[in-house]
């Protein structure tokens, strides 16, 4: 987004986060656009896409590896959430917090891991959220959209990891079952019996080389 708005095939005021527009003018975009504007490029944009690239892909490949739904279900509640909150706020981007977000869940479930931030402060994981908020303090930016992020990233891990875990707790996030249907690779039936032709000995392939194998 932001590589178009740089090349003025869009402008910032078509993007923003305007609930006016969007339930009287039903300029329903703006639900998902508001996420994927990080600003003109500078230092700011290219910050936010390395940690949005990189905890994103680190969370996809651990805790959530194999359970594509489970994490379009956390991007989805997550969003929901800030979207509720930008109804009562004046905010007009949100692609920070989400990415904020990203960084708090993944820093919940690895939180032995030491991290090194710019070679000045050494922590550890657990602390790096409210680092890149204290960054962002510096840099002059405002820590409402931070603080929002580390605040949606706390509910959905205490409700998917702390809370059902306690005692007289249960899961409250359930995924959807017709986003695992889209999303998850349906486990192959230990019953299923195919049909003579469809199994591998007899496939094409196979005949053939039992053929050389054995020539007649």
């Amino acid at each position: 987004m932001g590589a178009l708005e740089q090349l003025e095939f869009i402008t910032p005021f078509q993007l923003y986060f305007n609930p006016d527009l969007i339930f009287r003018k039903f300029q329903i975009w703006r639900l998902i656009t508001n996420f994927l504007f990080f600003g003109p490029l500078g230092f700011s944009f290219f910050f936010n896409m390395i940690f949005l690239y990189r905890y994103c892909r680190m969370l996809e490949e651990g805790s959530f590896r194999g359970r594509t739904a489970d994490f379009v279900f956390m991007f989805l509640f997550g969003g929901f959430l800030m979207t509720l909150f930008g109804l009562f706020a004046s905010l007009f981007f949100l692609g920070q917090a989400f990415t904020i977000m990203l960084v708090y869940v993944w820093s919940r479930r690895n939180p032995y891991i030491r991290m090194n931030f710019f070679g000045l402060l050494n922590f550890q994981a657990p602390f790096l959220p409210w680092v890149l908020m204290g960054f962002s303090l510096l840099l002059g930016n405002s820590i409402i959209i931070d603080l929002l992020g580390i605040a949606v990233g706390h509910i959905y891990y205490f409700l998917e990891d702390v809370f059902p875990n306690q005692p007289g707790g249960k899961k409250l996030l359930l995924t959807p079952s017709f986003l695992k249907m889209v999303f998850d690779t349906p486990e192959e039936d230990p019953n299923y019996n195919p049909l003579p032709e469809d199994r591998p000995e007899n496939q094409p392939r196979d005949r053939d080389q039992n053929q050389q194998q054995h020539p007649q």
